[in-house]
């Protein structure tokens, strides 16, 4: 036993060690740090078989997607994907239908059984949850438009992926009912997942957020026993952590759990991409390179071909349904979930799997460069993606008088809401620019000029007169659009005031260096007016029960329009 532990250590370390020789040269190389956990895994098994005993490996990997789409969970505002629901849910199926009945086709075409081809279709429908969100995090994009529309996409894409798994274990007998079972199974974990996250959950954790340790396993227990819950009926453990994630993901103390859980996080993920390089029988590559590069030409052209065109129907202008496209163009974790379940099962062979597993590999490989350089490759393509303008935007953008705007506030949510107040008298000499059609539909109705877009789009920005304007306000506190905004307003327009949001000081400075006349700082203006306000109220220049009257009236008025969650950085 001592010697089953002793290697298992040793072949941990291994790979660790190699990990961390590859990540620093890759860092200094400047390429996405997946690759060098990949390749790792693919030196230490195939190609020098330096651990062979991979079962504990994979074991592990499980466990790091489970940790991840716990940690998902935790920081998922499901309110937040309201303004994006009807792309995410019906426009998520249309193209996880289309991209089904592709693969099948495509598959039998290429000489597949059918059984086979349609593991194929479910196999291009998924895009990779683990990999998607850990590269948008990473460049801090999961609360922009194309954030929030592939979140929605790939948690439809989840819940039609435990569906399919459900369904293929008994393939061979299912039927109507089988189904039906499986459904009423799901929806009744779902409902004691709420039910915990509404009254059990808040009294618990109140008490265990006394004691670090105490909160840090008791959100593991939580995210173990929904995992151990799935999967005794029949789901996935990282679909059981990720319910688990959402039920803890309104409490009070969800970033101290995301802190405690990371470092366990990012060891098991580690472990996962490692265990798919491990995966690869490089032998399968001499027979089946003809349905290798179909497939492969399938997941990185055709399938963001079908998303992009899917999210244009929903009136989504070209750059966040390129975003959207380019982020989704992988096979990820639940293919592979699938895949080997398929081969326990006897439906699928060991070279169809591996096959799987390559495509797994280099698709998502090519992810970390695709959403690494989506700008560049966007303005690359800008030309040829012309074609998405038949889909138009019509109702969208308006402009009720002759008179152009000559102030611009990108942005309307939370903060935009009352310094659009405070500009009402200037109603026609104001333009507003937001990315929620909702939003731009409500301005329309009360007579504003708008224009509905993404500040980071370049056609938007062209479209907002920027020489002849006297003051641009933003409250979107991205660093990377703020310096856009900035620098294509001082390009054309010296006299202009611009105002911008940040999220902290070191941003602030960059965009003052950078040529803002003033920065928003949302924590410290708040603090300043609570200061002025308790002044006011000690000088009796204002009494307090009509300060509160105002202030929930105020708060009712937000309600209306859907501000109702402080989490995220939408401002």
């Amino acid at each position: 036993m001592a010697g089953v532990d002793g290697n298992l250590f040793l072949e941990i370390g291994l790979i660790f060690i190699a990990a961390a020789i590859a990540a620093f040269i890759l860092r200094i190389l400047k390429q996405p740090q997946i690759l060098a956990y990949v390749l790792v895994g693919i030196l230490v098994t195939p190609v020098f078989k330096l651990v062979t005993d991979t079962g504990i490996i994979e074991s592990m990997s499980v466990v790091g997607i489970a940790f991840l789409l716990f940690i998902v969970g935790l920081e998922m505002d499901i309110k937040s994907l309201r303004n994006v629901a009807l792309a995410s849910t019906l426009g998520g199926g249309i193209q996880t239908v289309l991209l089904f009945g592709l693969g099948y086709l495509v598959s039998l075409l290429l000489g597949f059984l059918s059984l086979e081809a349609a593991y194929v279709g479910l196999l291009l429908a998924f895009s990779s949850t683990m990999v998607v969100m850990k590269l948008l995090s990473d460049r801090k994009e999961l609360q922009t438009l194309h954030g929030k529309l592939i979140l929605g996409i790939l948690l439809m894409q989840d819940i039609v992926a435990i569906f399919a798994l459900s369904i293929m274990t008994s393939i061979t007998d299912f039927n109507l009912v089988l189904f039906g079972i499986a459904l009423v199974k799901f929806l009744a974990l779902f409902l004691v997942a709420f039910l915990a996250s509404k009254y059990l959950f808040p009294r618990v954790f109140q008490f265990a957020a006394k004691n670090q340790e105490l909160l840090l396993i008791s959100s593991l227990a939580v995210c173990f026993a929904f995992s151990l819950a799935f999967f005794y009926l029949g789901f996935s453990v990282a679909i059981g952590a990720f319910i688990a994630g959402v039920a803890l993901g309104n409490l009070r103390y969800n970033l101290e759990i995301i802190a405690k859980v990371k470092s366990l996080k990012d060891f098991f993920s580690l472990i996962f991409f490692v265990s798919l390089g491990m995966g690869i029988s490089l032998a399968v590559m001499k027979k089946m390179w003809l349905p290798f590069i179909v497939l492969l030409g399938v997941i990185i052209i055709v399938k963001p071909l079908i998303i992009m065109t899917v999210c244009s129907l929903f009136k989504y202008t070209k750059r966040p349904s390129f975003l959207t496209a380019n982020a989704l163009a992988q096979i990820g974790e639940f293919s592979l979930i699938l895949a080997a379940q398929g081969l326990a099962l006897g439906h699928l062979s060991q070279d169809f799997f591996s096959l799987t597993v390559i495509l797994t590999l280099v698709s998502i490989t090519l992810t970390s460069y695709y959403i690494q350089y989506n700008d560049a490759f966007y303005k690359l393509l800008k030309k040829p993606l012309r074609i998405f303008d038949f889909f138009t935007t019509e109702g969208l953008e308006y402009f009720p008088t002759p008179v152009k705007p000559t102030i611009i506030l990108c942005g309307h949510n939370r903060i935009g809401y009352s310094i659009l107040r405070g500009l009402q008298r200037n109603k026609k000499k104001v333009l507003v620019v937001d990315y929620n059609p909702e939003v731009i539909s409500r301005m329309i109705k009360e007579g504003y000029h708008c224009i509905y877009g993404e500040v980071g789009d370049e056609e938007i920005v062209e479209r907002m007169n920027l020489p002849q304007i006297t003051m641009l306000i933003s409250t979107i506190p991205t660093l990377k659009d703020s310096l856009f905004l900035i620098r294509h307003v001082r390009n054309v327009n010296k006299h202009a005031k611009v105002i911008v949001t940040a999220n902290d000081i070191d941003d602030a400075i960059k965009m003052y260096n950078e040529g803002a006349d003033y920065v928003i700082l949302p924590h410290f203006l708040g603090g300043e007016h609570v200061s002025h306000l308790i002044e006011d109220i000690r000088k009796k220049k204002i009494k307090m029960h009509e300060e509160r009257k105002r202030h929930l009236q105020d708060l009712q008025e937000r309600k209306k329009i859907g501000h109702t969650h402080p989490k995220g950085v939408n401002i």
